[in-house]
């Protein structure tokens, strides 16, 4: 008797919230909802529970606080099975909540919502709607399609708009149900109200951005959608559909959004919305930033599709306009814009250039580094000395989270459009002094690149470096470069001559004592004091009255923690020990390394000869590792002066390497001569170029053929096969003219095909 009296008045919803709220710590929160949550479990045992709304309504406040209530989800089926309203309304929205696709649970509900789909009462429709378009899955979207399709035809504008959106669910979940919704959307940009009319555009853009066919369909829609947004901005005031004094800014937005998509690579479509665009444009209100939204829509449409050159035009000026406004969300979403559309129309981008420029003296920082991003953007032959200064200039100031990004987009840009050398080693010293040790380790080498390019200005490059360190621990980028060009141009630091009006003076001992300090700076890295020991080992060919001081410095480092070093300094005081003859030569300028970007294409040959040599290691990797047999790495050697190996003779003379594979197998001297047995009519005695080639197991006495000198297919020893075809001249038999060669993938047999 006590417990059904208990279960007989459960806790309001009012009175659970507000015991919540009163909760001083998240310990009693805690207490107050697993009592209210055993006493709903207790609720939900009792079968005549009249409670049950109430309960489930509290569930879900419970579980919007992140506390657990799955234990709920069989309650909210049975109060969607109900009859009164507002027990259907708690358990759709309690299925809503608590149900979701991966649970099987979902599915039971599907019963349910296709009878309440046909119901006569149009709220309960929409609860049903509303629950569909949340929960749906592929399985339910299945069964339930041919309801909504159905639905939508219907005249109620409530119950359409809803349907609409659920059918825009179910396409995103099985896109294959698309077709049968094309008939009726077509229809439904006749519409009146602008509810039906946003959805339906909602749905259309969703059809064309999952099928290029339902895109193609959907193009002859284009003057309907422009008529649509004409009445929009010619029609007077609409107090139900007005936003600050522009109609329907969300429908606008809609349709733009949609006409970008039908006007894409369509110059037809495009030209039937160019007109409608420049309407827009002109006639949205600037004052209020709906009109801001609308105008952001128009220049993302005009820059979208094949839209005219004056279109485009005023889609930048209207971005340009949006750079002068106060609101820093606008400038952002203008400088965002341009940084997209600027590869599309650069020059109209290009006038608004000092505008740009000014951003990067904005205090806010996502504009700055916008503003940034654009401005290297900018850069071309033409404005790269008044960019670079102005880019410099944002360098020295701006925060240490830009330095690394821009200097490295500095020294990118300064090498793609430097006017000249001179400029170029300029801006990047400028760039080594301000960006201190943010610069990227990666940049290292492009500078020293850059240095090792520039064969005329030497001496003034590693004169301005030197002179340039200020402090070794904060410029270690600057200092690993100084002491990499030290070490490779000493003698022009202390030369004295220089591309300068007055050069600087340094003497040997000076450079010593620059790269001894490096070396003892307890704040240099590993990596620079690597830098600096090689340096001083590279002066050693390059000065003569330092040289013992050098040794004693490298001698030093023998002993050294750091295993790097350590092996450095013992190898470079071995060489002074051991092979001192050999150190001026060892110790010459480095050759001008050949980076990426200035590389050429490759020849044909030489292409085709790594394709071989490629092909010949994976398809003979065990032989390759037998002592027994030659090495066939050997044969196709494809560098120069690569010699042809005989496994019956001495090796040969060496050739010059060629690009033509005969090349590759040193055979263009000998292709000439051809075996008796293989060339029976031919008069005089011919090397045999066969036995030397195909080692001992195959000689030319295993080959026959006629006159013609049909291909020979022939294995080696180590398994490779090779296809030779001769052809020689009527008039003169013993002169090949031409001679092909293929190498194929091994096989387990001889073969000699006539």
């Amino acid at each position: 008797m006590m417990r059904s009296l208990t279960m007989s008045t459960p806790k309001r919803l009012r009175d659970l919230i507000r015991e919540i709220r009163s909760a001083r710590t998240a310990a009693d929160e805690r207490a107050v909802v697993q009592k209210e949550c055993a006493a709903i479990r207790d609720s939900f045992r009792d079968e005549d529970n009249t409670y049950r709304c109430r309960n489930v309504a509290k569930l879900l406040y419970i579980n919007m606080l992140g506390y657990p209530a799955h234990f709920g989800q069989l309650e909210c089926l049975k109060l969607i099975a109900s009859q009164r309203f507002t027990d259907k309304r708690i358990g759709y929205l309690g299925a809503m909540l608590l149900l979701d696709e991966r649970q099987d649970v979902h599915l039971l509900v599907t019963n349910s919502l296709k009878n309440d789909l046909s119901h006569q009462t149009q709220y309960i429709q929409s609860l049903a709607l509303c629950t569909l378009g949340s929960i749906c899955s592929a399985e339910m979207s299945r069964d339930l399609a041919g309801e909504i399709e159905k639905m939508i035809k219907t005249s109620n504008a409530y119950i359409k708009k809803k349907s609409i959106l659920c059918a825009f669910r179910i396409i995103r979940k099985v896109p294959d149900l698309m077709e049968m919704f094309i008939p009726a959307t077509r229809a439904l940009l006749n519409e009146k109200n602008h509810g039906v009319l946003l959805t339906a555009v909602c749905l259309i853009t969703e059809m064309c951005e999952k099928s290029p066919d339902t895109l193609h369909h959907f193009r002859k829609v284009v003057p309907q959608l422009v008529r649509i947004l004409k009445n929009l901005i010619m029609a007077g005031y609409s107090p139900e559909h007005d936003v600050s004094g522009v109609s329907d800014p969300f429908l606008q937005v809609k349709i733009l959004r949609l006409l970008r998509i039908l006007g894409r690579n369509d110059n037809e479509a495009s030209e039937t919305m160019n007109d409608i665009l420049a309407q827009v444009a002109t006639n949205t209100d600037t004052s209020k930033n709906v009109g801001h939204a609308i105008l952001y829509e128009i220049v993302l449409t005009i820059m979208g599709i094949q839209s005219e050159p004056g279109l485009r035009v005023l889609a930048v000026n209207i971005l340009g306009r949006f750079l002068l406004n106060n609101d820093k969300n606008i400038r952002y979403v203008a400088l965002n814009t341009l940084h997209i559309v600027v590869q599309a129309d650069y020059n109209a981008v290009q006038r608004h250039r000092t505008t740009i420029v000014d951003c990067l003296k904005d205090p806010d920082v996502s504009i700055r580094r916008r503003a940034m991003e654009l401005s290297f953007a900018l850069v071309n032959t033409n404005n790269a000395r008044g960019m670079m200064k102005e880019l410099l200039h944002f360098l020295e100031t701006c925060d240490p989270e830009f330095k690394g990004d821009c200097s490295s987009n500095i020294i990118s840009v300064a090498e793609k459009y430097s006017p000249n050398k001179r400029w170029h080693i300029d801006t990047v010293l400028k760039v080594l002094t301000l960006v201190g040790n943010s610069l990227r380790e990666d940049l290292v080498s492009v500078v020293i690149q850059t240095i090792a390019e520039a064969n005329t200005l030497y001496s003034y490059a590693v004169q301005q470096l030197f002179t340039n360190v200020h402090d070794i621990a904060s410029q270690q980028p600057l200092v690993q470069i100084t002491s990499w060009c030290i070490g490779e141009y000493g003698e022009q630091l202390v030369s004295g001559q220089s591309e300068e009006d007055e050069p600087v003076q340094v003497t040997e001992d000076e450079a010593v004592t620059f790269l001894e300090k490096v070396l003892y700076n307890n704040n240099s890295y590993e990596v620079t004091k690597e830098y600096a020991i090689t340096a001083l080992m590279k002066l050693t060919s390059r000065f003569k009255s330092t040289i013992e001081k050098i040794k004693k410095i490298i001698e030093i480092y023998g002993r050294s923690t750091n295993v790097e070093l350590q092996q450095r300094s013992v190898e470079y005081m071995s060489v002074f020990k051991k092979y001192d003859h050999l150190r001026p030569a060892l110790l010459e300028n480095m050759p001008l390394i050949e980076s990426s970007r200035s590389k050429s294409v490759i020849a044909n040959g030489e292409e085709q000869g790594n394709l071989l040599e490629s092909d010949v290691n994976r398809t003979n990797e065990e032989n390759l590792h037998q002592n027994e047999s030659p090495n066939i790495l050997d044969l196709l050697d494809t560098g120069p002066g690569a010699p042809v190996k005989s496994m019956n003779s001495e090796p040969p003379p060496t050739k010059t390497g060629s690009s033509n594979v005969n090349d590759l197998l040193g055979l263009l001297d000998d292709v000439a001569a051809v075996t008796a047995e293989t060339a029976p009519k031919a008069p005089a005695p011919v090397v045999n170029l066969m036995d030397g080639l195909l080692g001992p197991d195959l000689s030319s006495s295993q080959m026959n053929g006629n006159t013609g000198l049909p291909p020979i297919t022939a294995f080696s020893k180590n398994g490779l096969l090779i296809e030779f075809s001769c052809e020689r001249d009527e008039n003169q038999p013993n002169v090949t003219t031409s001679f092909q060669l293929q190498l194929q993938s091994p096989s387990a047999t001889y073969s000699n095909e006539n």
